[in-house]
């Protein structure tokens, strides 16, 4: 099947494919949610009107707001490629962006401007993820494209972990939130474990002209182990959970050293990459020795948000937009440098807490390097979401 392309826009070409304005707008939502978590913490503050609690609006802001819309980005564009089938473009993907973008302004129009009834906030913002999971399960269905559908699932599974945590914040359950905050962290992990298996090795091996070694029990065991691991952590299974995530981060270890190529370090497109998945063992180690109380739970969360979601969101987006746009696949000198940042403020995120007197020093430099990252990627790549590809082409 062929794409049918529309015509080419303008000069401006924000809404030609849903790259575009999810990565540019999860970057400036990357900087301003945390300038604005940081600036919170450092008031004092503690409540935040519909979501109660400071750290509930920051932590449902990465996961649903920031992380969501970078994989709502990703997802649009690859199920194009998968099925040669043109996803939403122009005013239907405008339409999309804005139901994302007034789930992240209305809570804070209820704070400090009018107030907006609690349900209308809850309504908005679990109308997007199903509008997302409709729009990429017409074109993989009519293609035949059946086994990606897989992420419409997991599309729809975090549309009930965001039910979950915003029928607490309604006041009609009294301990779903934290539920849906593990379950959603949980899925973008399974979904980073997925996706990961199949574009880091395929682009190690065309930027390095070498074969990654994949071992196919690994391959076949990766979903059930992380999916398994997440359900006993729901349900509460503390010791089937620890053993899980002991062997989860035993066999994405092993997965990862197949993949392992030293001269990959010449190329920041391949290491950030690498470094960005490597937090995703780390993260289960971490967990397993959170069930036998030998870590704080909140160093795994941290490994897998700050760390391994952290990179990879900069990485995949920083190659995706040059791919996507007929770009050379060369990067700035500023946007390696925001790949280090980004690194360096999971590192800190994640191991600076170990030690209890750093624990706040850890989260005001980690979150201002994690703001620098994201203002020194978004020099060079806003214009390049914004202008039309360089070879004329529609997307």
């Amino acid at each position: 099947m062929q794409i049918q392309e529309p015509n080419q826009s303008s000069g401006f070409a924000l809404f030609n494919l849903a790259f575009r304005p999810f990565f540019l707008f999860a970057a400036v939502a990357g900087v301003l949610l945390m300038v604005h978590w940081l600036a919170l913490l450092g008031k004092g503050q503690l409540t935040y009107n519909y979501y109660q609690l400071s750290q509930l609006w920051h932590g449902h802001e990465m996961l649903f707001g920031y992380a969501v819309a970078v994989i709502v980005g990703f997802l649009m564009t690859a199920v194009r490629n998968w099925t040669s089938i043109q996803t939403p473009y122009g005013k239907t993907l405008a339409g999309l962006f804005l139901i994302w973008l007034c789930a992240r302004l209305l809570p804070i129009i209820a704070e400090f401007i009018i107030p907006i009834p609690s349900w209308v906030i809850a309504a908005v913002d679990l109308a997007f993820l199903p509008s997302v999971a409709f729009a990429i399960s017409l074109p993989i269905i009519r293609s035949g494209n059946h086994r990606n559908l897989i992420f419409t699932v997991i599309l729809i599974a975090m549309t009930i972990a965001n039910l979950l945590t915003h029928l607490q914040l309604l006041g009609l359950t009294e301990s779903t939130l934290a539920k849906g905050m593990q379950l959603e962290l949980g899925l973008i992990v399974v979904m980073m474990c997925v996706m990961g298996g199949r574009v880091i090795p395929f682009f190690t091996e065309r930027a390095m002209a070498f074969e990654a070694k994949r071992f196919s029990w690994i391959e076949k065991s990766i979903i059930p182990l992380a999916a398994g691991w997440l359900i006993s952590d729901l349900f509460q299974l503390h010791l089937v959970s620890s053993v899980l995530a002991g062997v989860n981060a035993l066999v994405h270890f092993i997965r990862l050293a197949g993949w392992f190529k030293a001269r990959m370090f010449r190329n920041p497109l391949i290491w950030i990459l690498h470094l960005a998945y490597l937090f995703i063992p780390l993260g289960f180690m971490l967990d397993a020795l959170s069930g036998f109380a030998m870590a704080s739970p909140y160093l795994a969360t941290h490994a897998f948000a700050a760390g391994a979601i952290g990179s990879m969101t900069i990485g995949m987006m920083a190659r995706v937009s040059l791919g996507h746009t007929a770009r050379p696949l060369k990067l700035a000198k500023i946007t390696i440098i925001a790949f280090a940042l980004m690194v360096a403020a999971g590192v800190i995120r994640t191991f600076l807490p170990m030690i209890p007197e750093l624990y706040t020093m850890a989260i005001h430099l980690s979150g201002g390097l994690w703001i620098l990252a994201w203002v020194l990627f978004l020099v060079p790549y806003t214009p390049i979401l914004l202008k039309p590809r360089t070879d004329g082409q529609f997307g």
